[in-house]
């Protein structure tokens, strides 16, 4: 049965990850797996370590589909005299906090924007001291549960990782992957998906992130299923989805768009023949310190890969 766990949710927003630097959002996972994996349905098979960077694959039975869950987020880096420099494309508020660690110590500094005459814009921090040339910073966490939403910053994509290990309990057939890098540009799905193409001759892949509120797609709507972004499924494989959802009488709303990419899209731009979709919640707020998704499509979002993963495998 599907069920969300804002505990567990709430430890990954606080476990720091931005792009290239997610070593230990990795062992976070790790640990997590190896305390909870007895009580999962299946026997699971964990690579992770030399050959796979900061990622994990984590294979069940005999695999057919993979869910693809990043575990990076956006930030930023200190460049030299107090200057901060984007990782992905994080929304820049004067006075937001930003939290790191550099030789010195903890860090909680704010992001100032300076604007010159011209309307050029510099992202600054303010602290009382020089931060290590180098040091990657990230929102403060601020995570707020009610009785519809939540609020924090880093759901996407730390929901997508929860919805994966989520599945993971009762998943008897399936991979997981908690890919890195995909907020700056990708850089890991290319050798992941040759890793699973190749010892298990796995074709299908489903994106476990979330999504955007647009005119189109709402809060309370359903989990959203997307048809296309910058980069298009194929047409076929997308409809196999919508057909499960609708047997299984999930709620969810159709996603089109003309921009925005994901591991689907890095995964569409190697020479794998993978079929893939992008599967997630919706929220407003992104890539800010307030992103909020209500919590009955979190519930259709687990509902539906649950129901996936059984169908496809």
């Amino acid at each position: 049965m599907a069920h969300f766990n804002p505990e567990l949710l709430k430890q990954l927003i606080e476990v720091r990850g931005t792009s290239g630097d997610e070593e230990n959002i990795k062992n976070f996972i790790l640990d997590y797996i190896e305390k909870n994996k007895a009580k999962w349905k299946s026997e699971v098979e964990i690579y992770t370590g030399e050959g796979f960077q900061d990622a994990i694959v984590l294979v069940f039975g005999q695999p057919k589909t993979a869910v693809f869950a990043h575990i990076d987020t956006i930030g930023f880096t200190s460049n030299y005299d107090s200057n901060l420099i984007k990782i992905g494309g994080p929304k820049t508020i004067d006075g937001m906090k930003l939290v790191g660690k550099d030789s010195q110590g903890e860090i909680e500094t704010e992001l100032m924007i300076i604007e010159d005459e011209e309307g050029n814009k510099q992202l600054k921090y303010v602290f009382d001291r020089d931060i290590d040339r180098g040091t990657n910073l990230s929102f403060k966490p601020n995570f707020i549960l009610t009785d519809q939403f939540v609020q924090s910053p880093y759901l996407d994509n730390r929901l997508g990782v929860l919805n994966a290990l989520t599945i993971a309990e009762d998943l008897e057939n399936g991979a997981i992957v908690f890919s890195t890098y995909e907020e700056h540009g990708g850089g890991s799905v290319g050798f992941l998906g040759r890793f699973l193409y190749d010892k298990y001759n796995l074709r299908q892949a489903l994106i476990s992130d979330i999504t955007w509120v647009t005119n189109g797609v709402q809060h309370d709507g359903g989990v959203a299923i997307s048809m296309r972004d910058k980069a298009i499924p194929r047409r076929s494989y997308l409809n196999r989805i919508i057909s499960i959802a609708e047997k299984h009488k999930v709620k969810y709303q159709l996603e089109v768009e003309s921009a925005g990419g994901s591991d689907g899209s890095m995964l569409q731009n190697t020479d794998l023949p993978f079929d893939w979709c992008f599967i997630g919640a919706p929220e407003d707020n992104v890539h800010s310190p307030k992103e909020r998704v209500f919590l009955n499509d979190i519930e259709e979002m687990i509902k539906l890969y649950k129901v996936l993963m059984k169908e496809m495998n």
